[in-house]
Formats: structure tokens, sequence, C-alpha cells
């Protein structure tokens, strides 16, 4: 398998199949990108919950909603809490799994790292309003189900449950599982034709990503940057007029490798005449 380093010229395309998914360290993952809330996630929290937290301030909930390629990162997840009677978190790799299993199973729920993002969240009136035990709320409505974003598994799942979710975030998995474009366009679409019609989502991409390590295994990057992941979404979102896409202005960078953050937000759109996966 030819997966390159960082800054090293890409000899051949490598697709998400090849990645070494089971050698992801969720541990080193975590402690390396979400012990403490660093500046480029606070950025993006203060953007994903005035767009959550405003949408739901005119529209009924509580609703199902899915984070695709949950990873080891549960803010996305803690971003639908209030809104939510349940939420699937959606991965493939096996030590991701484990580690959101543990977190939901856990007999004090997940880690006290996660406060900090719940507490960031709850800057918003919106969701400073919800008064339960966000643990509590975590681990009645909170699953987590195995599955390849690129296979059929996002459809089988839609089929056991006969309905669209209907709020949804994906967080640098598109982008962050291959080298290839198509395969890039390929996540975004099956990411958006799993929300319902009129969902509100929020998804981050890494811009112009080299590839990335995590503990000793190395997993390859799509280079996108904001036209690619416009283009990539506007056939789903761009019609009616509510898709945003930014690049943070948050200069400090988690790691070596990329060039900066791009989040896109907005509502599927509301006809049904959308691309297939």
């Amino acid at each position: 398998m030819d997966l390159v380093t960082p800054g090293e010229k890409r000899e051949s395309v490598v697709l998400n199949e090849q990645a070494p998914w089971s050698d992801f360290d969720s541990q080193a993952y975590v402690a390396g990108n979400y012990h403490t809330l660093q500046p480029a996630d606070a950025e993006i929290i203060s953007i994903m919950r005035d767009h959550f937290g405003g949408y739901f301030r005119d529209h009924p909930n509580p609703v199902i909603g899915i984070d695709v390629g949950a990873g080891a990162n549960l803010y996305p997840a803690l971003a639908m809490l209030p809104w939510c009677k349940e939420i699937t978190l959606f991965e493939l790799s096996p030590p991701n799994l484990a580690y959101l299993t543990e977190q939901l199973e856990s007999k004090s729920s997940y880690d006290k790292n996660w406060d900090q993002f719940w507490e960031a969240l709850r800057v918003h009136p919106e969701y400073g309003e919800f008064k339960g035990d966000p643990r509590e709320r975590f681990r009645e409505i909170v699953r987590v189900a195995p599955g390849n974003i690129l296979a059929s598994d996002l459809g089988e799942q839609l089929r056991e449950k006969r309905l669209s979710w209907s709020i949804g975030t994906m967080f640098f998995v598109a982008e962050s599982m291959t080298t290839s474009l198509e395969e890039f366009k390929s996540g975004v679409a099956c990411f958006m034709r799993a929300l319902a019609p009129g969902a509100p989502f929020f998804a981050a991409f890494m811009e112009h990503s080299e590839g990335y390590h995590v503990g000793d295994a190395f997993f390859p990057a799509c280079d996108v940057g904001v036209p690619e992941v416009q283009e990539s979404l506007e056939p789903f979102a761009g019609k009616n007029g509510t898709l945003e896409v930014k690049r943070l202005e948050t200069p400090v960078k988690v790691r070596a490798g990329y060039s900066g953050m791009i989040v896109a937000y907005g509502c599927r759109n509301s006809d049904e005449d959308i691309p297939d996966c």
C-alpha cells in the first residue's frame, strides 16, 4: 500500500478501503485533539450552535440525528443533544467504535474532557435552556452503529428506520479517508442523501490536507478547498439558498500537513430530485 507522509508527492491514489482503520489510535487522537478545547473547535462550536440553535428556535423538536463518521469526537453529538430523541454515531473504524461504546456505556457516561465542549455550546441561549443532565440524556438517546459511508450501510440504516435523519453532522470525514476526489464527492453525497428534506446539517473539512498520523498509523486525505466543498454540497443544499461555506478565521493549527479548516452548513434541499449516492 502506497501511503505517503505529509510533504511527500502522492504517486498513487489511496482509497478508503486501503486505509488502516483497524490501527486508528483513538486514545492518542483524543489526547492530541480534544483533551482541551482548542481555538479552532471553539470557533466551529460558535458557528454550529448559532446554526442549530437558530433553526430549532423556529422548528419543532425532538428529532432524530446522525453523526456520520463520528470517530473519537463527541462534540458534534453534544451539539445535537438538546434537539434529538435519538442520535446515531455512524463509524467504520473498530477502535473508534470501541471508544464510542465505552463513552456511552461507562457508569459515568462520557469522559470529563467533553464537559468543556458542552459548556461552550451552552453559551447560546437555546442551548442554555436545556435543563436536563447531558450525560443522562447522552446515555438515553445515543446509539453506536458500525458502517462504511461509501458502502450500502447508510441505506440499510435508513431502511431499518423507515425514515431519514432530520439533523446531521459530518466532521473531517469525506476528505480524511481517501486521496480520491471522486470518493470525497461520494462521501459528501452519501451524507447528504441520508438527511430528510429540509434537515439542518453541519460539516467540517480539513483544507488542503496532505494526510495525517494517528499514533503509529498514517491515513490518506483528499486535497480540497472551499471550491471543492462548495461544489460537492451545491446539488443538495444550494438550491434553496441556505448553504454557507466558509474558511475558519482561527490561524492556529492542530497538526502539520494542512492549510486551514472549512465549515459548511445549511439545510438540505426540500425537493427529492437530487443525485444518487
